[in-house]
């Protein structure tokens, strides 16, 4: 690899990151798992990894795939997707304009052929992405004897458009109402004129999303070439860097964007040659949101509004006098209203108690042809135009019309196969209506379009495994097939450094949830009493948490803690850094809590998990995986509920021990955990430490 360069010569205990560091150790589990990932690279296979906490994954991944990366292709241990297990799929080389099918003249490029592979690293929380980019890569490449590029992939919306900018700048009382949105537009423009990125991350404030919405790059609003900004375009110059980069890093919802784009022949990423999922626990819930359709009434509003505000006299049509689109535009927002209503009245009168159609409704309501003809009256108003930009911008709303009249007559239809469709109402008066389908397994569809594409996946994690070693559930659910798996645990010492206490005589959480209730608050106040605060209390549902925060405010405040908690609705970053600098802190926190969180040191003792977090078995996509299970053969409960509550619970104890010095406790407050058979599986998929069954 990379000459004789290997990655023991870079994390070895003589490597060249030890003669760097002067504390360095060395981790053999690092080691196994870095030497894994260049061997699954290196022959085209795929791996699953489960890595306990302080093993070091990202040096373990970002090692062996910078050195595979910056290997000749002659020399290269892989060959790419032209000789992977999917179809003839292109690479451009450092000369080709990466500007794709956004300039419609894919065909003009020359096919090239890669001097080295490319390779996909995809993480599912921000910090893990900001931690790769701003921290582990850059040491890399101060350490690493070859020379790489590594870029961190935006979506296409974060990008600034110019074009878009000056026309929003020129319309501006045309498309806006109010002061604030005005305002914000002229602070973009001054923005434009010194960003050196051009994304709204490097904005000094928010922009309100009526305001971005006009003036960022839009794939179905660009003129490519042909656009007067295009040589100093911040999304093109993105795309260039991004397409003749070594290492690309990503989200796992851009990647399945990109997955789901390809389906109609686009595409969002480069192809690649190697994917390494990090956090690859979440997987499947991201893929089976951007596989799916979600149509709001709050979607086609804002969609309308845009077009046309009777009550502002804003929007594009207005600006154009065309007052046919415009009586066509407030026609269509009653239709909207009354479309969406029925929808919610008639799973209301069926009695739809958890919001799924199992069968497509009967409604008489057709909001997919005024829609289409929005799309009509914009194409027919564009057609003319000699200004182009102005042409686009036209041609871009009447794209989201139709997209939006697809998605609706799919999701009435249930055109969607082997998918599962409801229907979400929120606000104080149920007025926010969501209709939502996702494909009821996405094993099959990754099984095809990834897994038998891309020559070498791998899937990283502390939590993948069930039970002692178990790879089965992550593997059936996301359709791998044949893979190596390897599971490392953790070289912290948990015997010696965690405590996890099993409360006796708690009453069943499902036959006295208000004795259960009463008895966990009792058992929150016993266990932050002996840590003195710093804990953290996860709960699987908001009302029980709502519930134990009234109970026991009073007696925090009596006891000089400060409780956060997640019921009062501050912003969960907000909450944690207040948290983190408070010396005698309780946080009370749901499901987002139970992962992605760092509070090394002494600011978090204590971790009280105060239910096993089963999923609910009546959400609709959940129903609908248990219904499929069963009807395969399977045990629903065994087979999905119980592995996908301890991957949870994993997530949930991890919290607790994040560095080699931290010490503290984990009190599991279900008694499930003890008496239920299926109690072991999850005791024995925790770290090893000392067990104390507390009276």
């Amino acid at each position: 690899m990379a000459g004789s360069v290997d990655v023991a010569a870079i994390l070895g205990p003589q490597g060249r990151i030890a003669q760097r560091l002067q504390n360095y150790e060395s981790r053999p589990e690092q080691l196994e798992m870095a030497q894994a990932v260049a061997d699954a690279i290196a022959q085209q296979r795929h791996l699953v990894v489960e890595a306990g906490t302080g093993v070091g994954k990202s040096f373990a991944y970002l090692v062996p795939a910078i050195l595979s990366a910056t290997l000749p292709r002659d020399d290269a241990p892989i060959g790419s997707r032209h000789a992977g297990r999917g179809p003839s799929l292109r690479h451009e080389d450092e000369h080709a304009d990466p500007s794709g099918s956004d300039d419609n003249d894919e065909g003009d490029r020359p096919e090239a052929k890669p001097k080295r592979i490319r390779i996909v690293v995809s993480t599912h929380t921000i910090s893990l992405q900001e931690q790769l980019i701003a921290r582990d890569i850059p040491f890399l490449r101060s350490v690493l004897p070859v020379e790489f590029s590594a870029v961190l992939v935006k979506g296409r919306g974060n990008y600034i458009s110019l074009r878009r900018l000056a026309g929003a700048v020129e319309k501006a009382r045309t498309l806006f109402e109010d002061d604030e949105s005005a305002t914000q537009l002229r602070q973009i423009e001054e923005w434009a004129k010194t960003t050196t990125d051009g994304t709204r991350a490097s904005l000094d404030f928010k922009p309100l999303p009526t305001v971005w919405d006009e003036v960022q790059s839009d794939s179905g609003n660009c003129l490519g070439r042909r656009c007067p900004n295009h040589e100093e375009c911040h999304y093109f110059a993105a795309r260039r860097r991004v397409w003749n980069a070594d290492i690309l890093v990503v989200n796992h919802a851009l990647f399945f964007s990109d997955l789901a784009v390809k389906r109609d022949g686009g595409n969002l990423l480069p192809e690649y040659d190697v994917v390494i999922f990090d956090e690859a626990h979440t997987v499947e819930a991201v893929a089976g949101d951007h596989l799916g359709i979600s149509i709001s009434n709050g979607q086609v509003e804002y969609l309308l509004n845009k077009l046309y505000n009777e009550r502002s006299q804003k929007g594009l049509l207005k600006s154009y006098q065309h007052m046919s689109g415009q009586e066509l535009v407030v026609n269509t927002r009653f239709l909207s209203q009354d479309f969406f209503d029925a929808v919610h009245h008639f799973q209301q009168r069926m009695g739809l108690s958890n919001g799924r159609f199992r069968k497509p409704p009967d409604i008489d309501i057709d909001l997919a042809r005024p829609l289409t003809q929005l799309a009509k009256v914009l194409s027919d108003l564009a057609e003319p135009m000699k200004d182009e930009g102005a042409k686009m911008e036209l041609v871009s709303a009447g794209l989201r019309c139709l997209a939006l009249a697809g998605s609706i007559t799919t999701w009435l239809n249930q055109s969607m196969a082997d998918a599962v469709y409801w229907l979400e109402a929120s606000g104080r008066r149920q007025e926010r209506i969501q209709l939502l389908c996702a494909p009821i397994e996405v094993g099959p569809v990754l099984h095809q379009e990834l897994f038998n594409v891309a020559p070498s996946v791998v899937l990283t994690s502390a939590t993948v495994a069930v039970g002692d070693r178990d790879f089965g559930f992550l593997r059936n659910r996301l359709g791998v097939g044949a893979a190596e798996e390897l599971k490392l645990g953790s070289p912290f010492d948990y015997r010696k450094n965690a405590k996890l206490i099993l409360p006796k005589n708690m009453p069943d959480p499902n036959e006295r949830p208000a004795d259960y209730e009463a008895a966990v608050c009792e058992r929150i106040k016993k266990y932050i009493l002996q840590t003195d605060g710093r804990a953290f209390v996860l709960f699987t549902s908001y009302r029980m948490l709502e519930n134990c925060a009234s109970r026991l405010e009073g007696w925090m405040r009596q006891n000089r803690f400060s409780l956060y908690s997640q019921a009062a609705g501050t912003p969960r970053t907000l909450l944690l850094d207040r948290y983190r600098k408070d010396t005698r802190g309780v946080l009370f926190g749901a499901e987002t809590f139970w992962q992605g969180v760092d509070v090394p040191g002494d600011a978090l003792k204590n971790v009280i998990i105060t239910k096993l977090p089963f999923s609910v078995p009546d959400h609709p996509l959940l129903e609908a995986r248990l219904e499929s299970i069963r009807q395969n053969g399977g045990n629903p409960f065994f087979d999905y509920q119980v592995p996908e509550a301890v991957i949870k619970l994993k997530q949930g104890f991890g919290r607790l021990i994040r560095t080699k010095t931290d010490t503290g406790q984990v009190a599991i407050l279900d008694p499930r955990v003890r008496t239920k058979r299926y109690g072991q599986t999850f005791l024995a998929s925790l770290p090893q430490c000392m067990v104390i069954h507390d009276d």
